[in-house]
């Protein structure tokens, strides 16, 4: 794990490496810490490597996160957060999912995510735990890790390398910035009802070859370095989300796009 992005932050916090589908382990730390709250964003999370081989998927975000709710069910616990993602309602032409619309994952990877919202909903209803679960789009920002587009490209187009695009380039996502996520999460936190989903969606859809072209124009590269690949098996076009439950709440995202996409080039958050 990289933990050097925690440093300016473990003075002030008990951090703890470990698997999260380690019974024994979290039972330790829930000892130790007795939270009030628990957000569970620890996740495998890249599309491509669930592709190539997706166990380590399923023991992470199904196995580890099935742990935690077992564990936090014998705690008295105010709130749970299930971090999900959009991806679990599979892929539209037009339109956007709500929460209440019908799960359709495509990859390894959303499957396991699906997989562990049904955990949470099933200890919702026989346990009563207060579980929320969240379904972000595309987050991006300072310090992501570089297998995700946004900084494998600007890297590479910093070095004058290809970037290759899947396909003709149209899929298309919804980019929310990361510390606008952060706190639709608090406020989730706060003021969010137990039970329920709430969508969290940025509304700034992009075809991905509008990302590329948006990242060379910004490091200022040629377009001479996109490259057209081989598409991604079972590739979803379209991801989008209706996020008005939350936005009733008072939350809406802060960051543009572009201006996202600057402050990853200052490396500010």
């Amino acid at each position: 794990a990289d933990k050097s992005r925690l440093e300016p932050y473990l003075d002030s916090i008990n951090f703890e490496e470990a698997d999260i589908a380690d019974a024994k382990k979290m039972e330790e730390v829930f000892s130790e810490e007795n939270p009030d709250f628990v957000v569970n964003f620890a996740a495998e999370s890249h599309v491509d490597r669930s592709i190539k081989s997706g166990k380590p998927f399923m023991r992470s975000n199904v196995e580890g996160a099935y742990t935690l709710m077992d564990i936090a069910k014998e705690n008295e616990i105010e709130k749970f957060i299930q971090i999900s993602t959009d991806e679990v309602y599979g892929s539209r032409e037009e339109g956007k999912f709500t929460e209440e619309d019908p799960l359709d994952p495509s990859s390894p990877y959303s499957a396991s995510k699906a997989s562990a919202d049904m955990v949470a909903n099933s200890f919702k209803v026989t346990h009563n735990l207060p579980v929320i679960i969240v379904r972000p789009t595309n987050n991006f920002g300072p310090n992501q890790h570089p297998e995700k587009l946004i900084p494998k490209f600007i890297s590479r187009a910093k070095e004058g390398k290809r970037l290759p695009v899947y396909g003709d380039g149209t899929n298309v996502r919804d980019w929310l910035y990361v510390k606008d996520n952060c706190r639709a999460i608090d406020l989730l936190l706060r003021e969010g009802e137990t039970g329920e989903i709430y969508n969290v969606g940025a509304n700034q859809f992009k075809q991905n070859i509008e990302v590329t072209r948006k990242i060379l124009e910004l490091v200022g590269a040629d377009e001479d370095l996109i490259e057209f690949v081989e598409d991604r098996k079972g590739h979803d076009q379209r991801y989008a989300v209706d996020s008005s439950k939350i936005r009733e709440l008072g939350w809406e995202p802060k960051v543009s796009f572009e201006d996202g996409l600057k402050k990853i080039l200052r490396n500010k958050s």
